[in-house]
């Protein structure tokens, strides 16, 4: 029996990230347009919606400078449109992307119109808030909801050091499409575009540029690499406030010619690029509680059958089993991480033995399809 559903999030494509995926690619095998999305308007919408299998309905919520606080005219929107649809249609459930803002709407909502309740919880939001008013009310919200649905261990552990009644706390691990991520795809024409000899070896990054990622401790570690006599470069995909910062470290470290900052890559290209890499590495690090929640970008990568290498910080080692799928590292060691570049480079057995169960938990677990029905499983077992 399918659940009918009422989803507020103001993260849902086309908008970039990975929530925005999550949201979109669960909801849309769960039902057609029965269930409804609350969310932001952005450019490219209208197009995007025309033929999504769901009901999408678009609302302003830029925050208003002058309102105190900035984000009241979000609340506001969010509430009302909700509420209105909460007393139209009969959901069995409302399903809120976040604490906040979403969360604390989905709460009144809820209670309002005697639906169940449910908040995503991601991680970085429990730990990066601080401890004022805004995380008081995000705790206030989290503790109230029916259920929280945790996208990692830590998420979960988090959850339950802040009052979070850990019988109310599902894990469930965000997933990927198995389809169009995949091992086979041709991608030799990217490595020419590198300019990449035969032998040389490739380290790919996928992220927002921003310092928690450690994409700079990989720029560092580069010299003693190429030192150590392996023909190794280094390729990033995505956008962020450290882009200037990364173009000088390279630079400075003398390997700009190593370093590929390939900004956005057409939609169509990412699966490629993660086949066209030997290995994948995000070494996170917590930055000021600012962390990695999960990572989808590590499942993409071994949907297309690579390992990786990860931080130790947060969430990923839901994503990264260690041994396993791959490596996990202390994000704040530039020795760590070079030791363990230069290691698995060295093995390319390791690597594709890392690289086949990566690919097997993904095509097993971790398909959207996979993930999916544990969400509709949440719904009916609690009906």
């Amino acid at each position: 029996m399918s659940q009918r559903y009422l989803v507020i999030t103001e993260l849902f494509l086309p908008t970039k990230g990975g929530t925005a995926v999550w949201f979109d690619e669960v909801y849309r095998r769960l039902g057609g347009k029965e269930i409804h999305i609350v969310t932001a308007a952005v450019p490219g919408a209208a197009e995007y919606d025309a033929t999504h299998p769901n009901s999408v309905h678009r609302l302003d919520l830029r925050r208003v400078a002058w309102l105190r606080p900035e984000s009241l005219g979000m609340y506001v929107k969010l509430f009302i449109k909700s509420l209105v649809l909460a007393l139209r249609y009969r959901f069995d459930a409302i399903h809120a992307g976040r604490a906040l803002p979403e969360g604390l709407v989905g709460w009144m909502v809820a209670r309002i119109t005697g639906r169940t309740f449910a908040i995503y919880a991601h991680g970085e939001e429990l730990t990066g808030w601080g401890h004022g008013k805004k995380y008081r009310a995000m705790c206030f919200a989290l503790r109230h909801a029916d259920r929280v649905i945790a996208n990692s261990d830590f998420t979960r552990d988090a959850l339950t050091s802040m009052g979070v009644d850990a019988a109310r706390i599902s894990v469930i691990h965000p997933g990927v499409d198995v389809r169009r991520f995949r091992p086979g795809l041709p991608a030799q024409d990217l490595r020419d575009q590198l300019g990449l000899g035969p032998g040389a070896k490739l380290l790919l990054s996928v992220g927002r540029l921003q310092r928690r990622k450690g994409f700079d401790t990989v720029i560092r570690c580069l010299p003693e690499l190429v030192a150590a006599g392996l023909d190794v470069h280094y390729a990033i995909i995505g956008i962020g406030e450290d882009g200037d910062y990364l173009a000088d470290l390279a630079r400075q470290f003398g390997v700009e010619g190593r370093v590929h900052r390939l900004g956005h890559v057409p939609i169509e290209d990412l699966p490629r690029w993660y086949n066209a890499c030997d290995l994948f590495v995000l070494a996170n690090r917590d930055i000021a509680g600012d962390t990695e929640g999960f990572g989808i970008v590590f499942i993409e990568a071994a949907a297309c059958g690579k390992m990786a290498i990860a931080g130790q910080a947060g969430g990923t080692g839901s994503a990264v089993l260690e041994g396993i799928t791959g490596l996990r590292i202390d994000g704040e060691s530039q020795a760590a991480l070079t030791a363990a570049l230069s290691e698995i480079l060295h093995d390319e057995g390791r690597r594709e033995a890392f690289g086949t169960a990566g690919l097997a938990r993904a095509r097993d677990l971790l398909s959207w399809d996979a993930v999916a029905a544990r969400t509709l499983a949440l719904g009916q077992n609690e009906s």
